[in-house]
């Protein structure tokens, strides 16, 4: 192939980072990986493919359509690409770290693939950032994540965001208490998750009073908790609502201007969780900025976590032109270009004489360049 502008042709969803977004990325995950050090959450790295049947135990099977296989040439068995990390670490953590004490916090971050995006997330490859809390079902371990998830984006400088938070489990702990058939709690399910109203109302009563009541709830946190309250639910379905509502006062208690919204019939996305969820959100920004939630490990172990995506987080975090690039003319010793660096300069050196320094800085995308005098802007 010849065509260059043919070479330069790649899959749907697919597409190559380059300068300067590539190295803001890795400053974003820098940032995050540090704030998720910095409360103790010790980072692990997974492969970036591995044994198709591990990747779809247990909760992996809702993501089997988005998995692309491999004919491993080696053991002749499937193997799968990776379309999330989560499961993976829920897979270390059951095995390679199994006898580690409880709570257990772990750290990751890598790039996953999938077959199809979506509507608001066409990119099929992307990278993930988040972290895992594994060992406990204490109400603390769910804002503790929040508030982690708060305090990264904060470091990242990124405001106007909301968290939006969500039972997944809730309408079919309630359709089970009140002995409602399977498929008719699904199909409940479904359709108060697409806020269809009519739907709703079609189905008996108090089943439909209720669903409707849901629907309504969902908004900013104080009148979505009094609303859920108001509600006639039977007792397991009222402890996971008095579960949210713990975790809403310990939240505004630690962060008292944490906006917080609550949609208790959202489900999509959680199809493995099997407790309180989050989405956080930003003003502006085309998709999530993450999402996390609570799950069980494959020996039910209790687990909660999140994850940020990072290409939703370069359309959050603030741009500022970066103007640390120094350009050092040909010649210059390497103590000399040693001792900007450590400054914090980004130094390019010339590779041959100019005949114009500021010309050449100008050319290689320098905002300065080193003079006889020190360090010049260019004019």
């Amino acid at each position: 192939m010849n065509d260059y502008s043919e070479k330069g042709l790649l899959p749907a969803g697919l597409a190559d980072m380059l300068p300067p977004a590539a190295a803001r990325e890795a400053r974003i995950n820098r940032t995050l990986m540090e704030v998720f050090a910095g409360n103790g959450y010790q980072q692990v790295k997974p492969p970036l493919i591995e044994f198709e049947e591990h990747l779809l135990e247990g909760a992996g099977a809702a993501l089997a359509s988005k998995m692309f296989r491999v004919m491993d040439p080696v053991s002749h068995r499937m193997m799968g690409i990776r379309t999330d990390m989560t499961l993976q670490i829920a897979r270390v953590a059951t095995t390679r770290m199994k006898m580690d004490p409880r709570p257990l916090r772990l750290s990751y971050s890598g790039q996953v693939l999938r077959v199809h995006g979506s509507q608001l997330r066409p990119e099929r490859q992307f990278a993930q950032t988040g972290v895992e809390l594994i060992g406990t079902e204490a109400t603390a371990a769910d804002a503790e994540l929040i508030l982690l998830a708060s305090e990264a984006l904060n470091a990242l400088e990124i405001d106007n965001y909301s968290i939006d938070l969500t039972l997944p489990t809730l309408v079919p702990t309630i359709c089970e208490g009140l002995g409602i058939a399977p498929d008719v709690a699904a199909s409940a399910r479904e359709a108060l998750d697409h806020k269809d109203a009519a739907a709703l109302e079609s189905y008996k009563a108090p089943l439909s009073d209720i669903l409707i009541a849901l629907l309504k709830a969902a908004g900013p946190a104080e009148a979505a908790l009094a609303a859920l309250e108001n509600l006639s639910l039977p007792d397991a379905a009222a402890a996971q609502v008095a579960a949210l509502k713990e975790v809403v006062a310990q939240l505004h208690t630690a962060v008292p201007d944490l906006r917080l919204t609550i949609d208790p019939g959202e489900y999509r996305g959680f199809e493995y969780q099997t407790g309180l969820s989050f989405t956080v959100f930003a003003r502006g920004v085309r998709g999530e900025l993450g999402r996390g939630g609570r799950y069980r490990l494959m020996d039910g172990e209790p687990a909660s976590g999140f994850t940020l995506f990072l290409d939703s987080l370069m359309r959050a975090v603030p741009r500022r032109p970066a103007d640390d690039r120094l350009y050092l003319p040909y010649g210059t010793d390497l103590k000399t270009g040693f001792a900007l660096r450590q400054e914090g300069w980004k130094t390019v050196a010339g590779l041959a004489p100019e005949k114009d320094v500021e010309a050449e800085a100008g050319r290689l995308h320098c905002g300065q360049y080193l003079a006889a005098e020190g360090v010049k802007k260019l004019s």
